[in-house]
């Protein structure tokens, strides 16, 4: 049997406000928009790499879901962004004005530092010892 886990779905308060952040910001790849209906759209987008597993951008649909706007874990790390160069990507988010609330830090699995997306999600951008990202 092989499966793996495609796609999360993250919450979010405008299609293209989080297209323009994950893609401007983040330098994720827009893999799809589809217009579903008047309000819906089926929207993918993935970090540079394998594309193992990507994001589906859904825009919160009431109350309810849009209680959940940047707030899907309760206030804890949501995703976990691995990279192969942590100074690289940690300078160019910093640039592009990525608000990181823990600093870099060296771990016993890795470097990491906790940044928050558009709506404020929290994620982990690491690059762990080993060499494989896998």
């Amino acid at each position: 049997m092989n499966q793996r886990i495609a796609h999360l779905t993250l919450v979010v308060r405008d299609y293209d406000e989080a297209i323009d952040f994950y893609t401007r910001k983040l330098g994720f790849t827009l893999l799809e928009d589809t217009k579903l209906s008047e309000t819906k759209r089926w929207v993918i987008v993935a970090p540079k790499g394998d594309g193992s597993c990507a994001l589906l951008l859904a825009k919160a649909d009431g109350t309810t879901q849009e209680s959940r706007i940047g707030n899907q874990t309760g206030g804890r790390v949501f995703l976990f962004l691995y990279t192969d160069d942590f100074e690289r990507d940690y300078r160019a988010f910093q640039q592009a004005g990525i608000r990181f609330i823990r600093p870099p830090k060296e771990e016993n699995y890795g470097k990491v530092a906790v940044f928050e997306d558009v709506y404020g999600n929290r994620w982990d951008l690491l690059e762990p010892k080993q060499t494989s990202l896998k």
